[in-house]
């Protein structure tokens, strides 16, 4: 009898260590989770242990129930998280517990991960031997080492899965911000001749963002330019942009006026955002000839304009709703500006006008300001703008897209 109980353990021992380098073998060679558990089920419900049910619930992002064999769902999902399994620390039999939506279990077993609960597994209709020992009972921490093992290696595959997506993700966003890049206008394309002047920055928060300017000459004397800013951040607010942009350049001409442009940008809008974004914009046009500025501003921030000659400060306020707010905008109107001097206007993005200053209150314009209060060409103004501001230092107080554009009429 003796003889008969030691092989009895030998062979326990082996199926054991079978077992463990099925399950080894399966991680090692990449099978996936529900492979996993097919085989970690076979082992504990097979003829060795013969365990009738077996449940496992794991956390992944949340608590979900990724193996119920033996049982229906309907009895796993009564069973109350809060109440039933976390409180438990340690294997926990749980026969003799008054909840009846235990009553299909005799045995929880918790599985941690860095002193953090991951999974909980329960276990039911265990079989017992000709002495009323059960075999599961006499081998319950390999079976809780078994299952650790298989956890374990479904959580590694879940970060590393996520790890994979993060990765191409970042490499679409890198992509999308070249491409989106590609849309803003570098300095060296822009009107720079004795007519006007014109200069822009762009510093996204994200690795894409939503604001946009651009300038553009509409034939030998006349130009067109504008600034735009998507409400929200990220990818969605790059897209509306990236289509507005392409709008903007297939309407903007010197023969429709700029109310019809905005009225037909609006639609745009609407038909691209279905209402769920906005995009606010100030746009605008220079005749050389006659020195006069058109323009309309479409719920942004209101430009600063300085006349050197009497040392004055003048702001481009709103005019009409933002495009895509409401399915017709109810007035545009186009404001005109006689140019009488060698004058500059700088254009902006309320990630610039509500940057906090040291106290925490909105900066407003007076940033602008002061650095535009001079006689210096606009390019150098928004360079002192940036470096007062500290924008390229990585300003921990930005919390939006920044973007710049002056523009330096000349007389």
């Amino acid at each position: 009898m003796a003889i008969r109980s030691s092989m009895d353990r030998k062979e326990r021992q082996k199926f054991k260590l079978n077992s463990l380098l099925s399950i080894t073998q399966a991680i090692n060679d990449n099978l996936p989770p529900e492979d996993l558990l097919r085989r970690a089920d076979e082992v504990l419900r097979g003829e060795e242990l013969n365990i009738g049910k077996v449940a496992i619930i794991m956390y992944n992002g949340k608590w979900e129930w990724i193996l119920m064999s033996g049982c229906t769902p309907g009895i796993c999902k009564k069973i109350s998280l809060e109440e039933v399994l976390l409180p438990v620390k340690e294997i926990t039999s749980v026969t003799s517990s008054e909840d009846k939506n235990l009553k299909d279990f005799d045995t929880i077993i918790p599985i941690y991960n860095n002193n953090a609960p991951l999974a909980y597994a329960l276990i039911g209709d265990i079989d017992e031997e000709g002495d009323l020992v059960s075999p599961v009972i006499k081998h319950m921490h390999f079976i809780q080492t078994l299952l650790n093992i298989v956890v374990v290696a479904i959580e590694n595959i879940r970060l590393f899965e996520n790890s994979l997506k993060q990765e191409a993700m970042k490499k679409e966003l890198e992509l999308a911000s070249k491409m989106q890049s590609m849309l803003i206008p570098d300095n060296e394309t822009l009107p720079q001749n004795d007519k006007i002047f014109v200069s822009g920055f762009y510093l996204p928060h994200l690795e894409v963002g939503g604001d946009y300017y651009d300038c553009m000459k509409l034939n030998e004397d006349d130009y067109g330019f504008c600034i735009a800013d998507v409400s929200g951040k990220g990818i969605s607010a790059a897209l509306l942009m990236a289509n507005f942009q392409a709008t903007l350049r297939a309407l903007f001409n010197f023969n429709i006026s700029l109310d019809k442009l905005v009225l037909k940008l609006n639609d745009s809008v609407l038909s691209s955002a279905h209402g769920e974004k906005f995009i606010t914009l100030f746009i605008g046009k220079y005749y050389g000839k006659t020195k006069v500025l058109e323009y309309i501003n479409a719920a942004h921030n209101p430009p600063v304009f300085y006349e050197p000659g009497g040392n004055k400060i003048s702001k481009f306020q709103s005019g009409s709703v933002g495009l895509g707010m409401l399915d017709e905008m109810p007035s545009v109107k186009i404001h005109s500006f006689q140019i009488t001097e060698t004058s500059k206007l700088i254009c902006y993005t309320d990630g610039l006008s509500e940057l906090p200053d040291d106290m925490g209150n909105e900066s407003g314009t007076k940033a602008i300001e002061d650095c535009i209060k001079n006689n210096k060409r606009v390019d150098a103004n928004i360079q002192e703008l940036i470096s007062s501001q500290k924008i390229v230092e990585g300003n921990s107080r930005i919390f939006d897209d920044v973007s710049i554009l002056g523009i330096q009429f000349y007389l």
